[in-house]
């Protein structure tokens, strides 16, 4: 079982196309520029996409963060707490490579 459990995984990290890390638990009160000068610190922003809900106009607690290296993301992986307006926000690399 755990064999099978590494191979998925390493399976999943392979297909990554682009260095982008998934972001969730944003809170409501930070845009994508929050978010965009947050992870700078780590290295080069191609690209940060927050979505947000039609009905409601908020967004949607989550976002993707593209980065210019897979060097980048792999810094912005390793710190373990990332502070957005006071809030933990949790982060791993994108499956599909948004």
């Amino acid at each position: 079982m755990a064999a099978s459990a590494v191979r998925s995984a390493v399976g999943l990290r392979a297909s990554i196309s682009r260095p982008v890390a998934f972001v969730r638990k944003i809170p409501w009160t930070a845009a994508s520029s929050e978010l965009r000068k947050h992870f700078a610190q780590f290295g080069h922003i191609r690209k940060c996409t927050v979505p947000f809900d039609k009905e409601t106009g908020f967004h949607r607690g989550m976002g993707w963060i593209q980065f210019s290296s897979e060097e980048e993301l792999q810094n912005a992986l390793q710190q373990e707490n990332h502070i957005i307006d006071g809030v933990k926000c949790l982060q791993s690399p994108s499956i599909k490579g948004h």
